[in-house]
């Protein structure tokens, strides 16, 4: 390098720069071997999307003749992620190499004659006709499961694969309990690899690492998310991780109590401290229920926050539980949550303590519009008419709420528990609050006039 002048230079370094294996971690390179399928399933931060662009780009320079599928869960997804975001086509080729993007027409051309087209996985038919050599499936974890779109859609491109001599598929993913992501992942012709998301700590910031870790640490969606395991369902329980993917809705726009309709509130485990006063009214309801603990030093507090809105959907907006509190403190969090929401009401199980929960919870707030609930049944005969609420598609998750979906994938049809801790607080707090308001309304009389 010392005795070459700046221009030689410049191009040894853009080159070092642009030949991805120079940097990439393992789980991100090709597998060697006679493959149809290679599943990169890795933890949220991977290096997924630029795996499966850097793959793209290896294909597409190297065949002149190469007719490349790009599928997304969505047509702007696969736009903005696959082609145009920060590890997408475009931004990782190097200038004298890019590729062309033609958005009217859905499709890439590089310098050499090769093409790649976008596709949605939610209109599966459009795959239906077109022929390709290869093709990258993006996030397919996340493919709309309705009506069975996301295998139809993969069976139609499979059907489509046709030219060339060598048709292989890369499909990218955070690992979920899809029937497309075990049915991919048990085939003969695939091959995994993959790991949890500090595999690609050097190209993360560690404030993203402290701050998922802190989020999701511990917990089985965390495994799943950061750890990149396929988590296997427990037979026999109530939810599923399918069922939860099928009822979970995009972070919202707007914050607090105003956000309802089609967007709901803040998708971490805790209320936001600033709900927004804009679209008041939209809720029809909006409770706070409480599963208090029997001692402070042994289960936690469940605290879920969920509404009912003018949709004829119930929402859960927060899971604001606390662990190993005081009376005086968890009495605090629901009265904070009560009032950060908005609250109509708070339903508080009041099996044990009776009126001493009625009375630590007005010491913190005396106007709190408390209404206590007696548990007859146990708490997994409680939760079933609230899981068929789930598959009935009455109920969204605003966010993705770790624990509390842990314990709701733990509850069995039998009765017993089997998720983590002793007690799934948090899920019978969700169950008390889905009940109120859903299951509690009695139809009230209606008066005729002749």
């Amino acid at each position: 390098m010392a005795g070459l002048d700046e221009p030689q230079a410049n191009r040894i370094v853009a080159g070092w720069d642009n030949h991805f294996p120079n940097f990439a971690h393992p789980g991100q390179l090709a597998p060697a071997g006679d493959w149809q399928v290679w599943l990169v399933m890795g933890g949220r931060g991977f290096g997924k999307t630029r795996a499966g662009a850097e793959w793209v780009r290896s294909i597409a320079e190297g065949d002149m003749l190469a007719r490349i599928a790009l599928v997304g869960a969505t047509l702007g997804e696969a736009r903005s992620v696959m082609v145009e975001g920060e590890s997408g086509l475009i931004a990782i080729s190097p200038q004298e190499n890019r590729p062309s993007f033609e958005p009217s027409l859905h499709r890439l051309r590089w310098p050499n004659g090769a093409q790649a087209f976008l596709y949605s996985a939610a209109e599966p038919e459009s795959l239906r006709g077109p022929q390709h050599s290869h093709a990258w499936c993006d996030e397919i974890g996340k493919w709309p499961a309705a009506h069975e779109r996301s295998t139809r859609c993969w069976d139609n491109l499979l059907l489509g694969l046709r030219l060339g001599k060598d048709q292989r598929i890369v499909a990218t993913t955070t690992p979920r309990n899809t029937p497309l992501v075990r049915r991919i992942f048990g085939s003969e012709g695939t091959v995994v690899t993959g790991g949890a998301t500090r595999a690609n700590s050097a190209n993360l910031p560690t404030t993203f690492i402290a701050a998922m870790e802190r989020e999701f640490g511990g917990s089985t969606l965390g495994r799943q998310e950061l750890g990149g395991e396929l988590i296997e369902e427990i037979e026999g329980a109530l939810w599923s991780r399918e069922l939860l993917e099928r009822c979970r809705e995009s972070p919202p726009t707007l914050q607090g109590r105003g956000t309802g309709g089609g967007d709901c509130a803040v998708a971490h485990d805790s209320p936001h401290p600033n709900p927004s006063p804009e679209g008041e009214g939209l809720w029809k309801r909006l409770i706070v229920a409480v599963d208090p603990p029997a001692s402070s030093n042994g289960d936690a507090c469940g605290i879920v926050v969920a509404a009912l809105g003018q949709d004829g959907i119930a929402r859960v907006l927060a899971d604001a539980s606390v662990e190993n509190a005081s009376p005086e403190r968890w009495a605090k969090a629901v009265a904070n949550a009560a009032a950060v929401w908005g609250a109509d009401r708070v339903v508080a199980e009041a099996n044990q303590g009776g009126a001493m929960v009625a009375s630590v919870l007005r010491a913190t707030d005396v106007a709190l519009p408390l209404r206590l609930v007696h548990a007859t049944r146990g708490k997994a005969a409680r939760a079933e008419p609230v899981a068929a609420l789930y598959e009935a598609g009455k109920v969204r998750h605003c966010g993705m709420f770790a624990a509390l979906e842990d314990q709701l994938c733990g509850l069995m049809a039998g009765g017993s528990y089997e998720g983590p801790g002793r007690s799934p607080d948090r899920a019978d707090a969700l169950v008390w609050a889905l009940t109120e308001l859903m299951l509690g309304q009695k139809a009230r009389p209606r008066i005729s006039s002749f």
